[in-house]
């Protein structure tokens, strides 16, 4: 298969997230209406709207503090926000920089301001890259683009943007309707599940030979 381009996914392929950690921190400030978690006002009318740029961060804490129905400051709220968040582990910025030698690569995260400032600092302090557009060729954010993946329009944008040619482009998720949608587009796709690793799919900055890609 003669893939030319790779369009990476970020939490959960590059970075390592744990959303139970968010909660956690939440129930420590007096948060236990679980159910509250599964319905459409905050997974779309909150979260979604933050990490599609509709709110801005000061909107957003205080949605999340009203609608968790806790008593919290800015910090508190951030510092908790972004618990689910693991440092970005050398060894895929290392992996990512061997794959660049071999490919057109980019980024498609969906993501919000709060996590974006902890990451890219973590970015700049550690690996000495001012930005993700330094790291990958380009990078994109849904907070930027106004976009949620598995939203097609997503996928054409960066598609459209680079001209890219969707059956030598491959997309790697973690999460099965955003690697769906992406399949409907044409891309070829590689869902990372765990235990895996990015490392497990990249030998010397080129896709493993026997990788199952569809």
């Amino acid at each position: 298969m003669d893939i030319k381009n790779i369009i990476f996914d970020f939490g959960g392929v590059v970075l390592d997230i744990d959303p139970q950690l968010t909660i956690n921190e939440f129930v420590k400030f007096g948060f236990n209406d679980f159910d509250k978690l599964m319905t459409s006002e905050f997974i779309d009318e909150i979260i979604g709207k933050f990490e599609r740029g509709i709110i801005t961060p000061e909107v957003f804490r205080t949605k999340l503090r009203t609608f968790l129905e806790i008593e919290i400051t800015d910090q508190q709220l951030d510092d908790a926000w972004n618990s689910l968040l693991f440092d970005i582990p050398k060894e895929r910025i290392e992996i990512i920089e061997n794959a660049k030698k071999n490919y057109q690569i980019f980024l498609l995260s969906n993501s919000n301001e709060i996590h974006y400032d902890l990451f890219v600092r973590d970015l700049q302090l550690r690996f000495g890259y001012h930005e993700f557009d330094e790291l990958f060729h380009k990078a994109y954010f849904s907070f930027d683009l106004h976009l949620l993946k598995p939203n097609p329009e997503i996928y054409e944008f960066v598609i459209y943007q680079h001209g890219l040619v969707p059956e030598n482009t491959l997309f790697i998720d973690d999460k099965t309707e955003n690697i769906e949608a992406a399949k409907k587009l044409g891309l070829k796709t590689y869902q990372l599940n765990k235990p895996e690793r990015v490392r497990d799919i990249f030998k010397d900055g080129k896709l493993v030979s026997n990788l199952d890609i569809r």
